[in-house]
Protein backbone atom coordinates (compact mmCIF):
# COMPACT_ATOMS: atom_id res chain seq x y z
CA UNK A 1 0.00 0.00 0.00
CA UNK A 2 1.28 3.37 -1.07
CA UNK A 3 0.03 7.01 -0.46
CA UNK A 4 -0.42 9.38 -3.38
CA UNK A 5 -0.61 12.95 -3.51
CA UNK A 6 -2.53 14.95 -6.37
CA UNK A 7 -2.08 18.92 -7.23
CA UNK A 8 -5.61 19.19 -8.48
CA UNK A 9 -6.80 22.31 -10.64
CA UNK A 10 -10.45 22.47 -11.40
CA UNK A 11 -13.49 25.10 -12.82
CA UNK A 12 -15.68 25.28 -10.05
CA UNK A 13 -18.49 26.47 -12.12
CA UNK A 14 -20.36 23.14 -12.93
CA UNK A 15 -19.88 21.27 -9.81
CA UNK A 16 -21.54 21.19 -6.26
CA UNK A 17 -18.23 21.75 -4.12
CA UNK A 18 -15.23 19.29 -3.38
CA UNK A 19 -16.69 16.79 -1.03
CA UNK A 20 -18.97 14.17 -1.86
CA UNK A 21 -22.54 14.65 -1.64
CA UNK A 22 -25.66 13.40 -2.35
CA UNK A 23 -27.29 16.41 -3.53
CA UNK A 24 -25.15 16.88 -6.86
CA UNK A 25 -22.28 15.85 -8.75
CA UNK A 26 -18.38 17.11 -7.21
CA UNK A 27 -15.21 17.22 -7.62
CA UNK A 28 -13.75 14.95 -5.30
CA UNK A 29 -16.91 12.04 -6.44
CA UNK A 30 -15.51 12.70 -10.18
CA UNK A 31 -11.76 11.96 -8.89
CA UNK A 32 -12.73 8.71 -7.18
CA UNK A 33 -14.59 7.16 -10.16
CA UNK A 34 -11.76 7.83 -12.45
CA UNK A 35 -9.12 6.65 -9.91
CA UNK A 36 -11.22 3.43 -8.79
CA UNK A 37 -11.67 2.92 -12.74
CA UNK A 38 -7.82 3.75 -13.86
CA UNK A 39 -6.49 1.95 -11.06
CA UNK A 40 -8.95 -1.12 -10.87
CA UNK A 41 -9.69 -0.53 -7.22
CA UNK A 42 -11.99 1.61 -4.77
CA UNK A 43 -10.20 4.42 -4.32
CA UNK A 44 -11.82 6.79 -1.81
CA UNK A 45 -9.36 10.69 -2.03
CA UNK A 46 -9.04 13.28 0.69
CA UNK A 47 -8.61 16.71 0.09
CA UNK A 48 -7.11 19.55 2.00
CA UNK A 49 -9.59 22.37 1.50
CA UNK A 50 -13.68 21.27 0.42
CA UNK A 51 -14.08 24.53 -1.60
CA UNK A 52 -17.70 25.85 -1.68
CA UNK A 53 -19.84 25.23 -4.42
CA UNK A 54 -18.72 27.29 -7.75
CA UNK A 55 -15.47 27.98 -6.30
CA UNK A 56 -12.55 26.74 -8.54
CA UNK A 57 -8.47 25.63 -7.94
CA UNK A 58 -5.40 26.03 -9.33
CA UNK A 59 -3.40 23.68 -6.68
CA UNK A 60 -5.99 22.14 -4.64
CA UNK A 61 -4.47 19.10 -3.07
CA UNK A 62 -5.86 15.36 -2.12
CA UNK A 63 -4.15 12.18 -1.28
CA UNK A 64 -5.26 8.40 -1.89
CA UNK A 65 -4.15 5.05 -0.76
CA UNK A 66 -3.32 2.30 -3.42
CA UNK A 67 -2.17 -0.68 -3.80
CA UNK A 68 -1.74 -0.33 -7.96
CA UNK A 69 2.19 -0.56 -9.17
CA UNK A 70 1.72 2.44 -11.20
CA UNK A 71 4.77 4.72 -9.93
CA UNK A 72 3.22 8.02 -8.43
CA UNK A 73 4.41 10.46 -10.81
CA UNK A 74 2.69 8.16 -13.91
CA UNK A 75 -0.72 8.82 -12.14
CA UNK A 76 -1.33 12.39 -13.12
CA UNK A 77 -0.61 11.58 -17.09
CA UNK A 78 -3.19 8.83 -17.19
CA UNK A 79 -5.79 10.10 -15.16
CA UNK A 80 -5.75 13.33 -16.93
CA UNK A 81 -6.78 10.92 -20.09
CA UNK A 82 -9.77 10.17 -18.29
CA UNK A 83 -11.02 13.36 -16.98
CA UNK A 84 -13.29 16.30 -17.97
CA UNK A 85 -11.55 19.33 -18.85
CA UNK A 86 -13.07 21.27 -16.11
CA UNK A 87 -10.32 18.97 -13.98
CA UNK A 88 -7.06 18.96 -14.20
CA UNK A 89 -4.65 17.11 -12.10
CA UNK A 90 -1.11 19.01 -12.10
CA UNK A 91 1.22 17.08 -10.17
CA UNK A 92 1.01 13.00 -8.64
CA UNK A 93 3.84 12.01 -6.50
CA UNK A 94 4.36 9.00 -3.72
CA UNK A 95 4.34 10.62 0.04
CA UNK A 96 4.38 9.45 3.41
CA UNK A 97 2.04 6.61 4.79
CA UNK A 98 1.32 9.55 7.44
CA UNK A 99 0.95 12.35 5.04
CA UNK A 100 -2.29 13.98 5.34
CA UNK A 101 -3.58 17.20 3.48
CA UNK A 102 -5.74 18.75 5.98
CA UNK A 103 -3.28 17.93 9.18
CA UNK A 104 -0.35 19.08 7.69
CA UNK A 105 0.94 22.87 8.49
CA UNK A 106 0.57 24.57 5.42
CA UNK A 107 -0.06 28.01 4.26
CA UNK A 108 -3.13 28.58 1.53
CA UNK A 109 -3.25 31.18 -0.66
CA UNK A 110 -6.80 32.46 -2.19
CA UNK A 111 -7.31 34.73 -4.74
CA UNK A 112 -11.06 37.09 -5.33
CA UNK A 113 -11.54 38.75 -8.48
CA UNK A 114 -13.63 41.37 -8.30
CA UNK A 115 -15.03 43.19 -12.51
CA UNK A 116 -15.19 46.42 -11.54
CA UNK A 117 -16.70 48.22 -14.64
CA UNK A 118 -20.14 49.84 -15.81
CA UNK A 119 -21.45 46.45 -17.43
CA UNK A 120 -20.58 43.29 -17.00
CA UNK A 121 -18.29 40.91 -19.54
CA UNK A 122 -20.03 38.02 -20.15
CA UNK A 123 -16.63 36.19 -20.69
CA UNK A 124 -15.78 37.06 -17.02
CA UNK A 125 -18.98 35.65 -15.48
CA UNK A 126 -17.92 32.52 -14.12
CA UNK A 127 -14.80 33.42 -12.38
CA UNK A 128 -15.29 37.34 -11.03
CA UNK A 129 -17.92 39.07 -9.28
CA UNK A 130 -19.22 41.84 -10.97
CA UNK A 131 -19.93 45.57 -9.88
CA UNK A 132 -20.30 49.07 -10.99
CA UNK A 133 -19.98 50.46 -7.77
CA UNK A 134 -16.54 52.20 -8.28
CA UNK A 135 -13.75 50.42 -5.56
CA UNK A 136 -11.13 52.06 -3.84
CA UNK A 137 -8.34 49.97 -3.88
CA UNK A 138 -6.11 51.92 -1.30
CA UNK A 139 -9.20 52.08 1.30
CA UNK A 140 -9.12 48.37 0.40
CA UNK A 141 -5.68 47.47 1.04
CA UNK A 142 -5.54 50.16 4.22
CA UNK A 143 -8.25 47.79 5.89
CA UNK A 144 -6.26 44.56 4.63
CA UNK A 145 -3.35 45.68 6.61
CA UNK A 146 -5.63 45.35 10.01
CA UNK A 147 -6.87 41.55 9.10
CA UNK A 148 -2.21 40.52 8.99
CA UNK A 149 -1.34 38.31 12.11
CA UNK A 150 -3.22 36.70 15.01
CA UNK A 151 -6.74 37.33 15.47
CA UNK A 152 -10.07 35.70 16.24
CA UNK A 153 -11.97 35.68 13.24
CA UNK A 154 -15.23 34.57 14.46
CA UNK A 155 -17.12 37.74 12.67
CA UNK A 156 -15.91 36.67 9.48
CA UNK A 157 -17.19 32.98 9.81
CA UNK A 158 -19.88 31.88 8.47
CA UNK A 159 -22.63 30.06 10.50
CA UNK A 160 -22.55 26.06 10.87
CA UNK A 161 -18.74 25.99 11.38
CA UNK A 162 -17.55 23.18 13.52
CA UNK A 163 -14.02 24.23 14.54
CA UNK A 164 -12.34 24.14 18.05
CA UNK A 165 -10.99 27.88 17.82
CA UNK A 166 -11.85 31.10 15.71
CA UNK A 167 -8.18 32.35 15.73
CA UNK A 168 -6.63 31.94 12.33
CA UNK A 169 -3.25 33.76 11.14
CA UNK A 170 -3.21 36.08 7.58
CA UNK A 171 0.45 36.42 6.78
CA UNK A 172 0.10 38.36 3.68
CA UNK A 173 -2.62 40.42 1.65
CA UNK A 174 -2.64 42.61 -1.07
CA UNK A 175 -5.01 44.10 -3.45
CA UNK A 176 -4.29 44.77 -7.28
CA UNK A 177 -5.86 46.41 -10.06
CA UNK A 178 -5.47 45.88 -13.57
CA UNK A 179 -7.83 47.76 -15.87
CA UNK A 180 -11.54 46.68 -14.81
CA UNK A 181 -9.80 43.61 -12.76
CA UNK A 182 -9.48 43.75 -9.14
CA UNK A 183 -7.44 40.68 -7.56
CA UNK A 184 -7.57 40.26 -3.69
CA UNK A 185 -4.75 37.73 -2.82
CA UNK A 186 -4.84 36.24 0.81
CA UNK A 187 -1.94 34.13 2.57
CA UNK A 188 -2.48 32.46 5.99
CA UNK A 189 -2.16 29.43 7.82
CA UNK A 190 -6.02 28.26 8.09
CA UNK A 191 -9.35 29.46 7.14
CA UNK A 192 -12.66 28.89 8.49
CA UNK A 193 -15.79 28.16 6.87
CA UNK A 194 -16.42 31.09 4.07
CA UNK A 195 -14.48 32.99 5.93
CA UNK A 196 -12.60 34.62 2.55
CA UNK A 197 -15.85 35.57 0.46
CA UNK A 198 -16.67 37.27 4.07
CA UNK A 199 -13.87 39.15 3.59
CA UNK A 200 -13.96 39.97 0.22
CA UNK A 201 -17.69 41.23 0.89
CA UNK A 202 -16.38 43.48 4.06
CA UNK A 203 -13.31 44.50 2.03
CA UNK A 204 -15.62 45.14 -1.45
CA UNK A 205 -17.76 47.95 1.10
CA UNK A 206 -15.23 49.37 2.60
CA UNK A 207 -13.98 50.09 -1.32
CA UNK A 208 -17.37 51.38 -2.50
CA UNK A 209 -17.08 54.18 0.55
CA UNK A 210 -19.49 52.32 3.19
CA UNK A 211 -17.31 51.97 5.86
CA UNK A 212 -13.65 53.55 6.57
CA UNK A 213 -10.76 50.89 6.30
CA UNK A 214 -10.27 51.01 10.11
CA UNK A 215 -13.87 49.63 10.41
CA UNK A 216 -12.01 46.18 10.15
CA UNK A 217 -10.63 46.81 13.95
CA UNK A 218 -14.45 47.20 15.00
CA UNK A 219 -15.68 44.21 13.21
CA UNK A 220 -12.76 41.67 14.53
CA UNK A 221 -13.47 43.32 18.04
CA UNK A 222 -17.09 42.42 17.99
CA UNK A 223 -16.48 38.89 17.33
CA UNK A 224 -20.10 38.34 15.52
CA UNK A 225 -21.14 37.63 12.13
CA UNK A 226 -23.79 40.69 11.54
CA UNK A 227 -20.64 42.67 12.46
CA UNK A 228 -19.10 42.07 9.00
CA UNK A 229 -20.05 42.42 5.18
CA UNK A 230 -22.19 40.18 3.33
CA UNK A 231 -20.47 36.64 1.64
CA UNK A 232 -19.30 37.67 -1.54
CA UNK A 233 -20.37 35.32 -4.24
CA UNK A 234 -18.10 32.15 -4.82
CA UNK A 235 -17.47 32.37 -8.51
CA UNK A 236 -15.08 35.02 -7.83
CA UNK A 237 -12.67 32.84 -5.60
CA UNK A 238 -9.89 30.54 -6.13
CA UNK A 239 -7.79 28.43 -4.65
CA UNK A 240 -4.52 29.19 -5.84
CA UNK A 241 -1.76 27.24 -4.05
CA UNK A 242 -1.10 25.14 -0.99
CA UNK A 243 2.21 25.33 0.65
CA UNK A 244 2.80 22.33 3.01
CA UNK A 245 5.37 22.97 5.64
CA UNK A 246 7.28 20.59 8.28
CA UNK A 247 5.26 19.18 10.91
CA UNK A 248 2.06 18.70 11.92
CA UNK A 249 -0.89 20.40 12.88
CA UNK A 250 -4.50 19.43 14.54
CA UNK A 251 -7.32 20.54 12.94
Amino acid sequence: MKRIMLEVAYDGTNYCGWQVQPNGITVQEVLNRHLSELLHESVETIGASRTDAGVHALGNVAVFDTNARMPGEKISYALNQRLPEDIRIQMSKEVGADFHPRYRVSEKTYEYRILNRRFPVPTERFYSHFTYIPMDIEKMRKAGEYLLGEHDFKSFCGSGAQVKTTVRTIHGFSVERENDLITMRITGSGFLYNMVRILAGTLMEIGGGAYPPEKIREILAARDRKAAGPTAPARGLTLIKIDYKNGKEEE
